[in-house]
């Protein structure tokens, strides 16, 4: 099976990651022939995509199109070749997020329990089957409007339209199924990169629900802090410069932010920006 070469033409900044870029090229190497007749294509999202790839804290968000579900043999396989990414040296190693999606789930979007092969951020010597999360429709948009071709046919051709109001009932799902439980419960927000993720993540969900738009971190933090409260300006700034290694003691602040996404879900779409919220 053929399929076209790596091509980083459209994101120049990785010809200064070369661990970033050599891994892409090991998955371009060792999926196709995995796959054989399988294979359509490889393609990246997430922070790569919309020019928001940070070394310090992104991870590579990836997507292999299939032409239908993968017989078991074929997810060992894929297994078996994830485990051995995971035992390079490569500092990206565990930084790979992906799925292997079968082109008519990629098309459209039906929830169903459909479960796919799966690799979480962390857990790359785990190729896991596993439901699409509710926040597929984002990245489906973020794919087909921003996706990067590393092989196969132009993404953007493989993904119908998603529409505004898609998006936005999207994001109030994901406030109210993974969100507002943290509100009572705050375990995942233990970490301070997972509160720092928390509150750049409001910022970029306040925009979607007002515009029915995907944005950056970077362009959802500058947005954010020209119209929200005042009281989470300092929160956001803070965000915004966090590093690994850097404390982030700020729970009790981000459980607000979060109260107050939630209470953003009935926002008229026509408000423009500017005003204070």
């Amino acid at each position: 099976m053929s399929y076209t070469p790596l091509d980083l033409r459209g994101f120049e900044k990785l010809a200064g990651l070369p661990d970033v870029k050599a891994i892409l090229e090991e998955l371009m190497t060792a999926v196709p022939p995995i796959l054989g007749s399988q294979f359509i294509g490889l393609y990246l999202y997430g922070s790569l995509a919309l020019d928001d790839f940070n070394p310090r804290r992104s991870d590579i968000d990836f997507v292999v199109v299939t032409a239908d579900a993968l017989a078991d043999e074929a997810v060992a396989a894929l297994a078996a070749m994830h485990a051995g990414i995971a035992a390079s040296d490569s500092r990206w190693a565990i930084e790979l997020e992906g799925a292997y999606i079968p082109l008519a789930a990629m098309r459209r979007h039906k929830p169903s329990q459909a479960r796919h092969p799966h690799i979480d951020r962390g857990h790359n010597e785990q190729l896991r089957v596993k439901q699409l999360d509710v926040d597929w429709v984002i990245q489906r948009y973020v794919l087909r409007e921003h996706g990067l071709t590393l092989a196969g046919p132009p993404i953007r051709d493989l993904i119908d339209p998603v529409s505004a109001d898609d998006l936005r009932q999207a994001t109030q799902d994901i406030l109210q199924t993974w969100w507002r439980p943290m509100l009572t419960d705050p375990k995942y927000l233990d970490s301070a990169g997972y509160r720092v993720y928390a509150v750049l993540t409001m910022c970029r969900m306040l925009y979607t629900l007002r515009f029915g738009d995907v944005v950056s971190k970077p362009a959802g933090v500058k947005w954010a802090l020209g119209v929200v409260n005042g009281r989470f300006t300092s929160l956001i700034q803070q965000a915004d410069i966090w590093q690994n290694g850097m404390p982030f003691n700020k729970l009790d602040e981000t459980l607000d932010f979060i109260g107050y996404t939630l209470e953003a879900g009935d926002w008229r779409p026509e408000t423009k920006p500017g005003s204070n919220l």
